[in-house]
């Protein structure tokens, strides 16, 4: 806990802690329960909730039945940790180099492995939300006028099923809203028991809860919240319904790395068309070169640097800021020291080439020829 990556994680309210020393009785996807101190504490486990930018929280018990654990021990990981530390992002293999024009102006090109591995495929929770005003509204799954199809998912009190998976436009919630006609518009009868009795014609107009255009997934969690004004007059109910929705990487999403360089996904590549190492691995991500001077976040080229060094040697690094602390280019060597030690490790001399170290020959994926320069 001495990095302040822990820390960060552990502030963040993501993990579930244990309050005092004990022994876990009980774990499952729900809760946690620990003796301890004479009593049964249980410990609530998030279980895909929204976040307030619709994303999915969820944590993951770590701890087995029967195990005694100490004050502070971490019970469950949640979002964007893992062994109790922060971890954001993933890890591909990238390459800074223009490609045909695809990462000009920040663009990034990415590799279709990133879609079809979910490799930053993520789910998010969206709210929809009708209100029922309470007296001629009702809700109800007899709506005349739509189609069955639309109304399949519906229970008999015109909500939508847990469980159920939606599509676009299909109803979440059938309501019917009660609409005057004109009398311009009246049948024959109506216009006697107008002239007769006084009364005024009424129609229902369909007022559902629809799924938008782009939403689809599957129901969650459907709640039914009360007002809190106290005037009966003006009391209104809410239905909310969440859908959970799993979403692929695509053209047009923003990517970003640590150093305040990011960009708009702009073409995704098949595998076999993206630049490949002399080992034959092909790159996941192609960032542009311009992008890095004239922003100064040269720390982004090191930890490329150092992470396929890591990669290779199977090593965990934690670099702390400023290297210049210590001595003159600190950060510089240790990244050379390390491309070179895996350079020898793996047998690689293309790792660490000492005229240009850093950087090493790419070949064309659709050609097999190998570019101009190193990179």
């Amino acid at each position: 806990w001495n990095w302040i990556g822990g820390q960060a994680a552990l502030d963040s309210g993501a993990l579930a802690i244990a309050e005092h020393e004990g022994k876990i009785l009980y774990t499952d996807t729900e809760k946690i329960l620990l003796s301890g101190n004479g009593d049964t504490l249980r410990i609530p486990l998030v279980m895909y909730q929204r976040s307030n930018k619709n994303t999915c929280m969820h944590q993951n018990p770590q701890v087995p039945r029967g195990k005694c654990i100490k004050k502070g021990q971490i019970l469950a990981y949640g979002a964007a940790t893992v062994g109790g530390e922060l971890a954001l992002g993933k890890n591909v293999l990238v390459a800074y180099m223009p490609w045909e024009g695809y990462n000009f102006e920040d663009a990034v090109l990415i590799s279709e492995r990133l879609v079809y591995e979910d490799i930053y495929t993520s789910f998010h929770i969206r709210k929809y939300e009708i209100q029922i005003n309470q007296g001629p509204e009702r809700v109800t799954n007899e709506i005349p006028h739509l189609e069955v199809h639309l109304l399949r998912n519906l229970d008999k009190n015109g909500i939508v099923m847990l469980g159920s998976w939606v599509e676009t436009g299909d109803i979440l919630v059938g309501k019917l809203t009660p609409q005057m006609v004109k009398e311009s518009s009246y049948a024959p009868e109506d216009r006697l028991l107008r002239t007769i009795l006084g009364m005024r014609v009424y129609t229902s107009k369909e007022t559902c809860l629809k799924l938008p255009i782009g939403g689809r997934g599957r129901v969650i969690d459907v709640r039914w919240v009360q007002s809190s004004k106290t005037d009966e007059t003006e009391k209104t109910e809410s239905i909310r319904v969440y859908i959970l929705q799993k979403r692929e990487i695509k053209v047009g999403d923003k990517v970003a790395g640590r150093h305040g360089n990011k960009g708009i996904i702009s073409k995704i590549l098949p595998r076999q068309d993206m630049p490949y190492l002399q080992d034959g691995r092909p790159v996941d991500m192609v960032f542009n070169p311009l992008g890095v001077p004239s922003r100064m976040n040269v720390g982004q080229i090191f930890e490329s640097s150092l992470g396929l060094a890591g990669d290779l040697l199977d090593r965990h690094y934690r670099i702390a800021p400023f290297d210049e602390r210590f001595e003159q280019e600190a950060s510089r060597k240790l990244v050379f020291s390390e491309l070179y030690e895996a350079s020898k490790q793996t047998a690689n001399p293309w790792i660490f080439e000492p005229e240009s170290p850093g950087k090493s020959r790419i070949f064309d994926g659709r050609t097999g020829d190998p570019l101009n320069n190193l990179l």
